[in-house]
């Protein structure tokens, strides 16, 4: 520990009390720390794995100074928070990641301007502030391309797919402006790295990871992703670089595409513990919670060494909850369960892993790319060709 790290004992406060929440304070029960957690919902999946809930508005200024004085430092579990709130909390006390790369992951126009400022290969885009501004994003991306609003999606939300000037003017009136307009990708593969970094300027990444969505929702993920070994490297390298520029203090989800012809594009950035980066649950020692509570309370960040090559696939909604009998009683999966109250439809309830031996199953680059057999309750990941 260095003269900044908080003592052991100290209480940490997590804006967000749902299982990126319940996960990090987990976490720092293990390493010997309290979690007060700041939920804008009553009874939140955090409340069973942290010392305290409080219950209240994300700008709720009296809330706010009463939370930040009960903590000696502020992180949170999600980007749809108020960025005004944490300038607030920063001026009472420490806040990873701070406010300013919040601001920049929860508006699209920010982000991709802070990527392609710092030579982060994205795709081409262009703002739509309002639908008279559609016929010149057509012209400039051509048909396909993607609309997406500027803040608050997630899970797919907020994206809509637009083939043609027939679909376009059909939902034209309806969008929900302001806009980006994203040239459509023909991507080979979806990948994420899951990047550390704490207030010293030590920069740590877990394995590069292949993700499956299915409705938008991510399905699956394989770590490690199953392309060559110096692509592996470039993905680690551009999220080491946007860690740094944008002065990360904690853990970052970085999406990527592989094109098709074999380039990365950054698609996005989540400075938060991330869906993808759940398989270091069980195939890492130290996995992505206890690196994120490492970074926010000033400890050292070691090797994030995977031990065992993963597979991760989400249990949503009904039928994810149907398959949890069968997999608690198949050998070599573990299961992991949010505490959510009220299942729904594409709701993430829990998630399952599966390790297999380094480099010991078939596939391109070392990995099975489906869970053994057993899984015939639907949980099967195909095998490429």
């Amino acid at each position: 520990m260095t003269s900044s790290s908080l003592p052991r004992g100290a209480t940490i406060g997590i804006i967000g009390g749902g299982q990126l929440g319940r996960m990090s304070a987990m976490a720092a029960a293990r390493l010997g720390y309290h979690v007060h957690i700041l939920s804008a919902e009553a009874e939140p999946p955090a409340q069973d794995t942290a010392g305290q809930v409080t219950v209240g508005a994300y700008d709720d200024e009296t809330v706010l100074r009463r939370f930040a004085e009960s903590v000696a430092a502020i992180t949170f579990e999600f980007e749809n928070v108020s960025a005004q709130g944490l300038e607030l909390l920063a001026s009472l006390c420490p806040v990873h990641p701070a406010g300013r790369v919040l601001a920049i992951s929860q508006d699209r126009i920010l982000e991709k301007s802070f990527l392609g400022d710092h030579d982060i290969p994205v795709a081409n885009w262009v703002s739509v502030p309002e639908r008279e501004a559609l016929p010149e994003a057509a012209s400039e991306l051509g048909f396909p391309f993607i609309l997406k609003t500027t803040r608050f999606g997630y899970d797919g939300k907020g994206q809509f797919r637009i083939a043609d000037q027939e679909a376009l003017d059909a939902v034209a009136p309806e969008l929900p402006y302001p806009l980006i307009a994203e040239g459509f990708v023909d991507f080979e593969r979806e990948l994420s790295v899951m990047v550390a970094r704490n207030e010293a300027g030590d920069v740590r990444c877990f394995s590069t990871t292949e993700n499956q969505h299915r409705d938008g929702i991510l399905d699956y993920s394989l770590a490690p992703a199953r392309i060559p070994v110096a692509l592996s490297e470039e993905a680690q390298r551009l999220a080491t670089h946007i860690a740094t520029t944008i002065g990360l203090i904690g853990i970052m989800g970085v999406e990527m595409f592989v094109s098709a012809q074999g380039t990365l594009l950054v698609n996005e950035i989540a400075p938060r513990p991330h869906n993808s980066g759940h398989w270091t649950m069980d195939a890492c020692l130290i996995d992505q919670f206890e690196m994120h509570i490492r970074a926010v309370a000033g400890l050292p960040l070691p090797d994030p060494f995977r031990h065992s090559d993963a597979a991760m696939k989400n249990l949503i909604g009904f039928e994810g909850m149907a398959l949890c009998d069968s997999i608690l009683e198949q050998p070599g999966l573990a299961l992991h369960l949010y505490g959510k109250h009220e299942t729904r439809e594409g709701r993430k309830m829990g998630h399952v892993n599966a390790l297999f031996p380094l480099g010991a199953l078939p596939g391109p680059y070392g990995i099975a790319a489906r869970f053994d057999e057993t899984l015939q309750a639907g949980l099967e990941i195909t095998q490429e060709p």
